[in-house]
């Protein structure tokens, strides 16, 4: 097989959401709350355990009421933040209404995301030889000015959003959606991503996948560079 082009998801492959902690302090700064350390840890768990965090941990369980919306989240931005700000609201923080709402919005902000180590390293050799990107992720927002903001933007040619086509991964239609854009045949295609059920729908049409683990980033700092060695060196 030669691989003439590359799929990468978006959290957990090339960027990682703030801890949970970091990103409850900031909104909290943000919004004029004052709270302890501890206050901040043992609420930051909360929502960890609640899955509140767009990018981070999955519910430790769901409240039955919200599993069509976990299931639907990521069809539309509507979908997407009514689940998480629901979600947010399941771990009683004591703050209100205004705090949740503000948890949503932070998730989508530049400074709320890491990339790793190598992200940028990759992405950029992958532009020198050619060989055309395209972000495939379950997402309920525009994750777009994200990596513009961080310097990345310009190493993709394609963005296809679960959002935008009302349809999430494994389903091999978004896979096939992003090939067509790359104007490759999925055999020429190589998928990235740290999700084994979800990414793995590409191998349903006939793409190859490499898998990465979904860690913190530093913990994390050579998982794509693999990439390199499976596609084309150069135009041809």
């Amino acid at each position: 097989m030669t691989v003439e082009g590359c799929m990468f998801d978006f959290s957990g492959t090339l960027m990682r959401i703030e801890p949970a902690a970091d990103w409850l302090r900031a909104v909290l700064s943000e919004v004029g709350v004052a709270a302890t350390d501890a206050e901040v840890e043992e609420y930051a768990a909360r929502l960890e355990r609640c899955g509140a965090q767009p990018g981070g941990a999955d519910p430790a369980a769901l409240p039955p009421r919200l599993n069509r919306l976990w299931d639907e989240r990521d069809l539309s931005a509507r979908t997407h933040r009514t689940t998480y700000t629901a979600l947010a609201r399941e771990a009683n923080l004591p703050w209100g209404v205004a705090v949740d709402d503000a948890l949503y919005a932070r998730h989508m902000r530049p400074e709320a995301w890491h990339c790793y180590a190598d992200t940028t390293e990759v992405l950029g050799e992958l532009r020198r030889r050619g060989v055309p990107v395209a972000v495939v992720s379950n997402i309920g927002w525009d994750l777009r000015p994200v990596l513009g903001a961080h310097g990345i933007s310009e190493t993709v040619q394609e963005f296809v959003l679960s959002y935008e086509h009302g349809m999430r991964k494994p389903d091999p239609e978004l896979f096939r959606t992003a090939c067509e854009a790359l104007g490759l045949a999925p055999e020429k295609v190589l998928m990235v991503g740290d999700d084994r059920r979800a990414d793995t729908g590409a191998l349903a049409i006939g793409c190859a996948v490499h898998l990465v683990d979904h860690l913190p980033v530093h913990a994390r700092p050579a998982s794509l560079r693999p990439v390199l060695d499976l596609v084309r060196q150069g135009p041809g």
